[in-house]
């Protein structure tokens, strides 16, 4: 499966945008139950950016130029 992330991390200000626009919005516990298995499945097949190797930057615009 093709997946949009490559990485985990996130900005901050990116995850105070999400939290904002999603924050009053009521939803049933069935909802918000498949909502978290769907994201926990998700989530299991985007792995963690490499901090020890600062060529990461460079080595993501060659992989995007390739995809």
């Amino acid at each position: 499966m093709e997946y949009k992330r490559q990485y985990r991390d996130l900005p901050d200000e990116v995850k105070q945008k999400i939290s904002a626009s999603t924050k009053g919005k009521a939803k049933s516990y069935d909802h918000r139950m498949h909502i978290s298995q769907g994201m926990k499945k998700y989530w299991s097949g985007v792995q963690y950016k490499d901090q020890s190797n600062d060529n990461n930057d460079e080595n993501d615009i060659n992989y995007a130029r390739k995809v």
